[in-house]
């Protein structure tokens, strides 16, 4: 029988066989033929084993009967063994994305700041020889340096803004807050600023790794797919925002969830971009986790810390808070205090002690009766908030903007009531209650639709037409003075003084020129004249109002701004997108109605000089003459010069008008060519005529007295207001012009 030649078996065997032992070492194995006979010869139980297959040997290092503590000690030994290429004697790069391997070296910043240009935010510390010998390799901070994609682009006043945001939000500027706003004027890219920000934060640190994981964006609603065009434009595609601007509840609550549990260095959506109307809404989804930053766009709109926007933003779980807004001071100080309490929660005490201890002192000072201990007061307490604020606010003015854009232009332009205008008007003051109530110093409902009555008169008859029809207060026995046949289905320029003026110049501009123009105005019902007017003109024309759809606004404003677009009037309702807009194709702007926040008119007029424009702009801010439309731009100038001394901290600003009188409101001034200009007291003008520049050292800090006052065509350097007086139009103008900081003649 053929026994196994398993090697198991041999071993066996081997212990009590050495005779065949022996024989297996001189064995050949036979060939051919004659191996098949040896085979069949051999006696029955005999085998032949390969001398070259060797037997299996015994395990000798094989532990012993471990316990269980003792066998899991060795298998850690085992898995403890730390990484090592498998190439003998490899001491190559590890290369930056090898997994598992730990980078050799020194840690050192994303960016080489020593690169030409580069933006160092933040610089280690230098360390003697010795020290460097005891610190820890693993925990020393390095360098945070703007990626060069963004610092090349920067100019030198966003340069210097970037690196005071960080400071703020690093808390290196004030200990224990990371908060500050960004209240640099429109146009000098605040945008581009906090886009480096975020970009910063979320990519590194002083201690090699990102700030922050995720960003939120907070903007009105016109303004988010905005926000996410600029960031596709600066980053070129580096990362992915989300932008929520519509959708259903349960989508945007699904994706708002799908944000908030993004973790990790390298979070797929870092940056959510969102409407303050859709936050509000969705605040409770926002607020069950953290963000490591918040950015409000037109943070002005969070000046009243009682609204539902304010309380869900301020409940958002996140340290770091950048606040953005050209217009940080609107109407008064609360309103200033409630921004900077939002960044910085306590730096000016609660609302009660900064009332009275700043804001009461500061008005009372700035009021035209002031006493000399009272303004000596005020300014006092002045220059203590200026010196609190300051560590948390940046302002820089447009002028910055004179070395990279065209001229500007700005002139108010006031123009007469027409007959028909005149008589509505004394009629209203004959007839309305509200001017008894305002000099007992009552405020009623009466009294603001009183307002609404005359701003809109003064627009144009047809907009209190129907009140007439239906004898309201104030408009009883008022049809009679409209023109027989008159009719509202068509515009009548010739009844209104601005008007008549807009109907000239966009007829010269039209003419003699290939210039754009924007039509702003505060009233949806304006805008329809406007509409009429251009009908019936044959002007091309396109309108944004609060009607229109956001994602429709962006796709409008992006075909009026193209040089091929044959459009050539924008007409755009301050309250609808009156922030943040880029309407560079137009270089004329026509304010139509002043607005009492002198804000609002600052962010609309700021829609074309801007970066990007390549024509000389002109602004033409138009007003009423003598009615109560220059008692309010007498009112915005009165705050803005409150602004002056706070934000931008120009000193000997002029107290123009006092309390009384920015109250009187129910007059009509009939024999002043500009009831603004009187109050004034312009020192370049002798009976209405400018006769000399303003001297060295005047009171040209305020704005008023920076402007020229003429009553006759001397002082007209626009062609276009040039041809109107030409064709005898009645009206005066003051202008600020860019020319002369720019020092051309």
């Amino acid at each position: 029988q053929r026994r196994s030649l398993a090697p198991s078996q041999l071993a066996k065997r081997k212990a009590g066989d050495e005779d065949e032992e022996e024989e297996e070492e001189d064995w050949r194995p036979p060939t051919g033929r004659k191996r098949q006979k040896a085979a069949a010869g051999t006696e029955s139980g005999e085998c032949y084993r390969s001398p070259f297959r060797k037997p299996l040997a015994q395990l000798t290092n094989r532990p012993h009967c471990l316990d269980s503590s003792q066998h899991e000690a060795f298998i850690r030994s085992i898995l403890s063994k730390p990484f090592k290429v498998p190439i003998p004697n490899y001491k190559g790069p590890l290369g930056l994305r090898s997994l598992g391997v730990k980078r050799a070296g020194l840690r050192g910043p994303l960016h080489d700041p020593f690169e030409e240009g580069a933006l160092v935010l933040y610089e280690p510390p230098v360390l003697s020889a010795h020290d460097q010998l005891k610190i820890d390799k693993d925990k020393a901070p390095v360098h945070v340096v703007v990626d060069p994609v963004l610092s090349r682009v920067l100019r030198p006043h966003q340069r210097e803004g970037v690196k005071f945001l960080w400071d703020c939000v690093t808390s290196r500027r004030i200990p224990g807050s990371h908060g500050c706003i960004m209240a640099d004027e429109m146009g000098l890219g605040k945008t581009l600023q906090c886009i480096t920000l975020m970009w910063t934060l979320l990519r590194q640190s002083p201690d090699c790794k990102p700030e922050i994981e995720k960003a939120v964006v907070v903007s009105p609603s016109s303004l988010v797919r905005n926000w996410y065009n600029e960031v596709e434009k600066w980053l070129g595609g580096r990362i992915q925002p989300l932008a929520i601007d519509g959708g259903s509840k349960e989508e945007i609550d699904r994706k708002l969830a799908g944000f908030m549990n993004q973790h990790g260095l390298r979070v797929p959506s870092p940056i959510l971009i969102i409407s303050y109307e859709t936050f509000r809404l969705h605040a409770e989804v926002l607020q069950k986790g953290s963000v490591g930053l918040v950015i409000c766009d037109e943070g002005h709109r969070l000046k009243n810390s009682e609204n539902q926007t304010y309380q869900a933003l301020n409940s958002l779980n996140t340290p770091r808070r950048v606040l953005i807004s050209g217009t940080p001071i609107q109407n008064d100080l609360l309103e200033y205090f409630s921004l900077v309490h939002f960044v910085n929660s306590g730096i000016l005490g609660t609302a009660q002690e900064f009332k009275r201890h700043f804001e009461m002192p500061i008005l009372k000072g700035r009021d035209a009766d002031a006493s000399e201990a009272e303004r000596h007061k005020g300014e006092e307490r002045l220059k203590e908030l200026i010196s609190i604020v300051n560590r948390c606010l940046i302002r820089r003015t447009s002028d910055i903007l004179s070395k990279y854009l065209p001229v500007k232009i700005e002139q108010v332009v006031c123009c007469r009531l027409t007959p028909l205008q005149t008589e509505l008007y004394k009629n209203f003051l004959k007839q309305a209650k509200p001017v008894e109530e305002l000099k007992e110093g009552k405020i009623s409902v009466s009294s603001l639709s009183s307002i609404t009555s005359l701003k809109k008169l003064c627009n144009h008859p047809a907009l209190i037409y129907d009140k007439c029809v239906e004898e309201e207060e104030g408009f009883m026995g008022a049809l009679g003075l409209f023109p027989s046949g008159y009719s509202t289905k068509s515009v009548e320029p010739q009844l209104s003084g601005k008007m008549l003026v807009l109907d000239y110049i966009l007829a010269v501009t039209k003419s003699t020129s290939n210039d754009k123009v924007v039509l702003v105005s505060n009233y949806t019902q304006t805008l329809d004249l406007f509409e009429k007017l251009c009908r019936s003109r044959r002007y091309l024309y396109v309108r944004l109002d609060g009607t229109m759809s956001i994602k429709k606004r962006a796709k409008i404003v992006e075909r009026f701004n193209s040089p091929s677009s044959p459009e050539f009037i924008f007409m755009l309702s301050s309250k609808a997108g009156g922030c943040g807009l880029n309407l560079i194709g137009a270089n004329r702007l026509v304010m139509f109605d002043p607005d009492w926040n002198p804000a609002n008119d600052e962010q609309a007029m700021a829609r074309v000089w801007r970066d990007g424009q390549k024509k000389m702009c002109y602004i033409y801010r138009l007003l009423s003459t003598g009615t109560i439309e220059e008692k309010i731009f007498q009112r915005q100038t009165h705050k803005k010069a409150l602004s002056s001394c706070v934000v931008d901290e120009e000193q000997d600003v002029e107290r123009h008008f006092s309390l009384g009188e920015l109250k009187e409101l129910f007059t009509l001034n009939e024999t002043t060519t500009s009831d603004t200009h009187d109050k004034i007291k312009c020192h370049r003008c002798v009976n209405g005529h400018q006769v000399r520049p303003p001297p060295a050292g005047s009171d040209c800090t305020s704005d008023l007295s920076q402007w020229q006052h003429c009553a006759d065509k001397r002082g007209l350097q626009d062609a276009v207001l040039r041809a109107a007086w030409d064709a005898a139009v009645t009206f005066t103008f003051h202008h600020h012009s860019h020319e002369e900081q720019r020092g051309i003649p």
